[in-house]
């Protein structure tokens, strides 16, 4: 008989079973990195808030403070004006980035003396695991559940993030 060259079944079926126990490994690992990635984008993007808030203050002083987040932004080509600064992207303007919702309301005037910026998980757990928020201090403040944070005053309670 003709001797035959190549795999038998059981073979392959290990193979494939390793290959299995490697992304059962390996997936857990790169959601953590996901999560912790969109986390410091979260971060990075409300330090961008607070700068474009206070540009806009200084910018425009009879208004004081940007009303909602979408006059911070504006569409490409952009021409600055009090309803849409040119400050921040347009993606970030939206409210939605890398797995967060953001707001950012001015208030107290007019002219607006103070506002306040929240940067909340679209999906806990999935997209993000922590809740960020800021006002006129401009220093970032974390919520550790992920949840949403109602009120400047709410914002004040909470612990600055240590970076």
């Amino acid at each position: 008989m003709r001797k035959l060259k190549g795999f038998s079944l059981i073979e392959l079926l290990i193979v494939v079973a390793i290959i299995l126990i490697i992304a059962a490994i390996a997936i857990p690992n790169l959601l953590r990195a996901r999560m912790a990635a969109n986390e410091s984008s979260a971060v990075a993007s409300i330090r961008t808030i607070n700068t474009a808030m206070i540009t806009y203050q200084s910018t425009y002083p009879t208004v004081g403070y940007a009303a909602t987040l979408s006059n911070l932004g504006g569409l490409s080509p952009c021409i600055p004006s009090s309803s849409a600064a040119c400050l921040i992207d347009s993606v970030l303007a939206s409210g939605t980035k890398s797995g967060y919702l953001f707001t950012a309301t001015g208030g107290g005037g007019p002219p607006l003396t103070q506002y306040f910026a929240t940067a909340t998980p679209i999906t806990v757990n999935q997209t993000g695991i922590r809740s960020f928020c800021s006002f006129e201090d401009a220093v970032i403040r974390v919520q550790p559940t992920g949840g949403a944070i109602a009120s400047e005053a709410a914002c004040q309670s909470l612990l600055p993030l240590n970076q």
